[in-house]
């Protein structure tokens, strides 16, 4: 997930007649959220970069693999692919391109925007804290994070595949 201080005006509620007037930011600033989600228990992994290129992906990938983390399920973008993963010990399952209504990372980053845009925060590290805050929230509450991507295609897939929940993320 791109996060940035180009900010996003957000639907709001206001009285017929009267003018909402909201702030917004518009400073060329990205951080990159790379997100791990079990939607089956309810876990969740994350790290931060500064570019979505292979090369600065990959470590993070790598470094979930040695944390335990054996199947990760992916969309084609550029930076998910490359001679960077040839030595990631992990199946890597790619998903069709174009296709972000199947991957469950993108629920959450559903989520995540509804919580953070459409508020001014002054600099990349504040807006980066606030989904800090959110996502440790999340991972508090394996519930909630099981009702935003805990699909029952993926519970049948992944028993078809009888690998144990653990193993996913």
């Amino acid at each position: 997930m791109r996060v940035g201080l180009i900010g996003q005006v957000r639907q709001v509620w206001a009285p017929r007649g009267v003018k909402v007037v909201q702030p917004v930011e518009y400073k060329r600033e990205w951080a990159y959220l790379n997100l791990a989600v079990n939607g089956l228990t309810g876990q969740l992994r994350w790290d931060w970069t500064e570019n979505m290129q292979g090369a600065s992906i990959a470590p993070i990938v790598k470094q979930w693999a040695a944390d335990g983390l054996t199947v990760l399920v992916w969309d084609r973008a550029r930076g998910h692919r490359g001679e960077v993963y040839g030595d990631v010990p992990l199946n890597l399952i790619e998903q069709p391109p174009y296709s972000p209504e199947l991957n469950p990372a993108e629920r959450v980053f559903e989520y995540l925007r509804s919580k953070v845009e459409g508020k001014v925060y002054g600099q990349l590290a504040t807006k980066k804290a606030a989904i800090e805050a959110e996502l440790a929230q999340l991972a508090a509450n394996p519930d909630k994070v099981k009702s935003l991507a805990g699909w029952d295609w993926i519970r049948q897939s992944v028993e078809a595949l009888s690998i144990p929940n653990t193993a996913l993320i």
